[in-house]
């Protein structure tokens, strides 16, 4: 578990940069600014959770699709991915679902979506809770 409560992978942490105060806000496509508030982790790990492999009844984070997320201080997020496999049917769709879910965050301006393919993904990158979902 990381210090903000969700669940890292050996490949990296899910936030790289620590939460700013409760109560401030940020217009989308505007620089912050002082008191601003970034989007929190909680709220991208929530949107990752809403898309799934549509072979797979678990979403994608659950799944440990996700290798990487890191918050920029202008509302940019940068995220790394990798799909089950490299000949995966929804090679196209998947990563536009993943962005454009993220894009949704009032407070995410961009998303940098980079699929990669190292470490390969295996089954052991999943959570607990998609193991036993899948009854693994």
């Amino acid at each position: 578990m990381s210090e903000f409560g969700t669940e890292t992978n050996p490949y990296g942490s899910f936030m790289t940069q620590p939460a700013v105060p409760e109560g401030t806000s940020a217009r989308a496509g505007a620089k912050l600014v002082e008191g601003q508030q970034k989007a929190s982790d909680e709220a991208i790990v929530e949107a990752l959770r809403t898309v799934h492999d549509p072979e797979i009844p678990v979403n994608i984070y659950e799944l440990g699709l996700i290798y990487k997320i890191e918050i920029s201080d202008e509302k940019k997020i940068n995220i790394e991915m990798t799909l089950t496999s490299p000949n995966c049917p929804v090679a196209e769709s998947l990563p536009k679902m993943v962005k454009d879910n993220v894009l949704k965050i009032e407070e995410v301006s961009d998303v940098d979506l980079k699929l990669v393919w190292s470490p390969p993904w295996t089954k052991d990158m999943m959570s607990e809770a998609a193991k036993l979902e899948l009854n693994l």
